[in-house]
């Protein structure tokens, strides 16, 4: 049985203490891929330090994160783009809009999502999602792009059944993470009925930590308990959500 985890951010310095710990313990619960997001220009280096540690489990995405785009934006982007050209990447990401924590330069995050998702036709690549509190905003930015050939994932999909019905048709996976397992979430209900091809599983380490370790760092060994919450929501066995949950994976971000 092999789980990945499409969206943990290892390279973090949360993790500088224990990596190589944290690594192997994933690996020895079968989490034997990790996909890394990029977030900002600063976290470019100890991304591709790590991917070239673990060249056979991490894969480097790239992207700027929405919260990271200020008044600078242009420049950062015009660097991020710059690594496209040199490096070999899985996807795009991690982009998106995020109305949560501020709204100054939400206009910003807007132009920037557009020119990424135009990196993403340019390089063929999938798109990783952030939508905190953004969901309908980004789905209206998908449809004014208006390219068949853009897809990828809605990265910690915590919306409705309608909400994943409609990134759905747009051609878009959901991915699940920790807040599955909350309690009081009422994720389970919403996807209960969303076919599993539609899935992909994730972490979003070092945070959004499922239960019982809510409250603490999270950490890639913890997908298996979102891969056994998403096992008892569909009424199936682990193995079958492992083995279709990594397809999907493999198939969207390109990885063997």
């Amino acid at each position: 049985m092999i789980l990945i985890d499409t969206h943990t951010h290892l390279y973090s310095d949360k993790f500088d203490s224990d990596r190589d710990l944290i690594i192997n313990r994933a690996i020895n619960q079968g989490v034997e891929k990790f996909l890394l997001p990029n977030i900002d220009v600063e976290s470019i280096e100890p991304m591709h330090k790590l991917c070239n540690q673990y060249p056979d489990n991490c894969f480097p995405m790239m992207g700027l994160h929405p919260t990271s785009v200020d008044q600078n934006y242009k420049g950062v982007l015009s660097h991020i783009k710059s690594q496209l050209e040199k490096n070999r990447y899985i996807a795009i990401g991690e982009i998106g809009i995020d109305l949560y924590w501020d709204k100054t330069y939400a206009n910003e995050q807007r132009i920037a999502l557009l020119e990424q998702f135009q990196w993403a036709i340019d390089y063929n690549l999938p798109v990783v999602l952030h939508s905190r509190d953004s969901l309908k905003e980004i789905i209206e930015v998908i449809k004014e792009f208006n390219n068949p050939k853009l897809h990828g994932v809605f990265h910690c999909f915590t919306g409705s059944q309608k909400q994943a019905e409609s990134i759905i048709e747009l051609g878009f996976l959901l991915g699940i993470g920790g807040v599955l397992t909350f309690k009081n979430s009422g994720l389970s209900q919403e996807i209960k009925s969303i076919d599993l091809k539609h899935l992909v599983l994730e972490t979003d380490s070092p945070y959004l930590t499922p239960s019982p370790y809510r409250g603490k760092r999270n950490e890639s060994a913890y997908v298996m308990l979102v891969a056994q919450k998403l096992a008892e929501t569909k009424n199936l066995s682990i193995e079958q959500i492992a083995n279709i949950t990594s397809e999907n994976a493999k198939k969207l971000f390109q990885i063997q």
